[in-house]
């Protein structure tokens, strides 16, 4: 027979994810009554950091609300003031003027030289390329070829255009592999049933080959949104 009083039984199992009830945080109540450390906020930023910069980043892409012709609408900061030195611009004040063609003139110069630098480099690359595929085949190199492939880069230099049609990545590749490899599949396959549809007299079995048919071409329309010609 025991003797004093018994502890009275918790109403739920304490374990894991289950704290005692003394210890959990009340309805109501801060986790941190205390508030944020004094300091916390402006702490010396580490060796590493570029506080600043991040700061002048999010302002000049946090949204604000502007009125345009009347109505209200979402722009960034750096958007809003852009638009505002324009059509300071445009209305003829000399200093917005000199301004916003000083910055249009800017971003066009540097536009102008990745666009140059990119042109380069594809040149550059479609031709050392060629140049050491033709080594190989001459001596009988067997290699993977480079990716992309120099046949699929096409580069206009007209207009300055370059233009890839073949996979740049080698997951790509292997998908572009599969659907070639598909896609002679469908064209043997309309061949064969091309040549049936010659031999067919009833007209139940010409509808049949002509459906299949249409099923292949299909399935070729599609392959062709993935790998052009």
């Amino acid at each position: 027979m025991s003797t004093g009083s018994t502890a009275p039984r918790a109403s739920y199992e304490v374990g894991y994810g289950k704290p005692p009830a003394h210890t959990r945080f009340r309805k109501g109540q801060s986790g941190n009554p205390r508030g944020r450390t004094k300091g916390s906020r402006n702490r010396v930023p580490a060796l590493n950091e570029e506080r600043l910069k991040t700061i002048i980043l999010e302002e000049a892409y946090r949204s604000i609300t502007v009125t345009d012709r009347g109505q209200p609408i979402k722009l960034s900061v750096a958007q809003a003031v852009m638009r505002s030195l324009a059509l300071a611009a445009a209305k003829g004040q000399p200093r917005a003027q000199r301004l916003f063609t000083d910055l249009l003139h800017g971003t066009e110069a540097a536009h102008k030289k990745l666009h140059d630098q990119y042109l380069g480099t594809a040149i550059d690359y479609k031709m050392w390329w060629t140049e050491e595929l033709e080594r190989r085949r001459r001596l009988g190199i067997n290699a993977p070829d480079p990716i992309p492939h120099p046949d699929d880069i096409e580069i206009d230099t007209r207009d300055g255009t370059v233009l890839i049609k073949g996979p740049m990545t080698p997951e790509q590749k292997l998908r572009w592999d599969i659907l070639r490899a598909r896609k002679e599949l469908c064209q043997e396959a309309i061949a064969d049933w091309e040549a049936k549809l010659t031999e067919a007299t009833e007209e139940g079995s010409r509808e049949f080959i002509n459906n299949e048919i249409g099923k292949e071409r299909d399935l070729l329309a599609t392959i062709a949104t993935v790998i052009p010609d």
